[in-house]
């Protein structure tokens, strides 16, 4: 990947960048391509020419959101590849040109639970959804009139450039192409993760998945690198086993025809006593509800990575918690720790080992983003890529 000082971006370094970004400007309403003027970073932070983004359900969700978290006007969008463009002070890990993925899920390097196995929940900067950047809670962004424009997650890759804390960028192996690497920003991370990192998935083992969107059929990919010898999918599209089968799923069950029985107790029948691990990655408390009940006894772990609405709750049987010796985790950003577990994707997928091609099903043009939208809210694509200048 060439240098910054190269491409003659360097000359930009420390002055206010004008470029092209999709505004979101109200709930639902297609992005609007505007000209913005993107801030020089501060301390501690980067700012990034986006290469290409891909497009998450979670984007989709907030778009929609007329409450706050959701808020405009905002510039969305957090898988990506970028290069860096210029560097704030005291910023040593990154230079001009690096090539990098900015992830939403902070990895400071200094905090009691960065620097430990053991979490890869931040305590210096805990996740929110906040629509300013970490340290002085200031947006990066405005128009050309001077109007402020809300962050998405500390990313905001629907720009041209963009302004990211250290704490939200993972340099990787620039031969990675960004058409790629950007899926490793979130789902698909999200997805291999938990169940490399936080299931542990183990060879020969049971696995279910509730649910084969991008990050159902990841955690299928990541299932399948860990040797798992069923991996069975459940999901209202019967299409989907085909699809599913590309990464490994080898059963499917289509929870619209399982009659009068619940989906667990078909699953537990299924599997002679129940699933070593299960994933909800719909966000729905009930199918939370029915992975734990057809999780195996002893030592089944089910795993949530699906994002319900607000103030869902869940209902489980007390005493079957006590007795069961099962365990129920979330798994923001899949377990992983950005910084140090993204690079070694990345080289799992240029070894030929981590299928991230067939997540790809469109490709489109910044000025085509709404027709990405389009493709993801009707079900035609796992992950869009949309490239900023191609």
């Amino acid at each position: 990947m060439a240098s910054t000082k190269q491409n003659g971006l360097s000359k930009t370094a420390g002055k206010p960048i004008r470029c092209r970004a999709a505004v979101a400007r109200k709930p639902g309403e297609a992005l609007v391509i505007e000209e913005v003027i993107v801030a020089p970073p501060k301390a501690h932070e980067v700012r990034l020419k986006i290469i290409c983004t891909s497009l998450c359900y979670s984007d989709i969700t907030f778009w929609k959101m007329k409450e706050f978290p959701g808020c405009f006007p905002r510039i969305l969008g957090h898988e990506a590849f970028g290069i860096v463009e210029s560097v704030g002070e005291d910023v040593e890990e990154l230079k001009e040109g690096d090539s990098v993925v900015p992830i939403f899920l902070p990895d400071c390097k200094e905090c009691v639970d960065c620097k430990s196995e053991k979490s890869n929940l931040c305590s210096k900067f805990p996740f929110e959804i906040s629509p300013l950047l970490h340290r002085d809670e200031t947006s990066r962004f405005t128009t050309v009139e001077g109007e402020t424009l809300h962050h998405f997650v500390y990313i905001s890759s629907f720009s041209e450039y963009t302004v990211v804390d250290i704490a939200n960028v993972t340099k990787i192996d620039p031969e990675i192409p960004p058409n790629r690497a950007c899926l490793l920003s979130c789902g698909v991370s999200t997805g291999v993760g938990a169940a490399w990192k936080t299931a542990n998935v183990e060879p020969g083992s049971t696995v279910v998945i509730f649910g084969l969107g991008a990050i159902g059929l990841a955690v299928a990919e990541g299932a399948r690198l860990c040797g798992a010898t069923r991996i069975i999918g459940v999901d209202m599209n019967s299409d989907k086993f085909e699809i599913g089968k590309q990464f490994g799923v080898t059963d499917f069950i289509n929870s619209n025809s399982c009659e009068d029985k619940p989906i667990s107790q078909v699953i537990i029948e299924m599997t002679n006593g129940g699933a070593d691990y299960c994933f909800e990655c719909v966000g729905l408390g009930t199918l939370v509800q029915e992975a734990f009940a057809c999780c195996r006894k002893g030592w089944g772990k089910t795993v949530v990575l699906g994002v319900d609405k607000p103030g869902a709750q869940l209902n489980l049987n007390s005493f079957e918690v006590l007795t069961s010796k099962k365990t129920l985790t979330g798994a923001l950003f899949g377990g992983l720790k950005p910084k140090s577990d993204v690079p070694i994707l990345v080289k799992r997928y240029l070894d030929k080992e981590l299928q991230l091609d067939k997540f790809v099903t469109h490709e489109v043009n910044f000025e085509d983003i709404n027709k990405a939208f389009d493709l993801l809210i009707q079900g035609k694509s796992l992950r869009c890529v949309i490239w900023m200048d191609k």
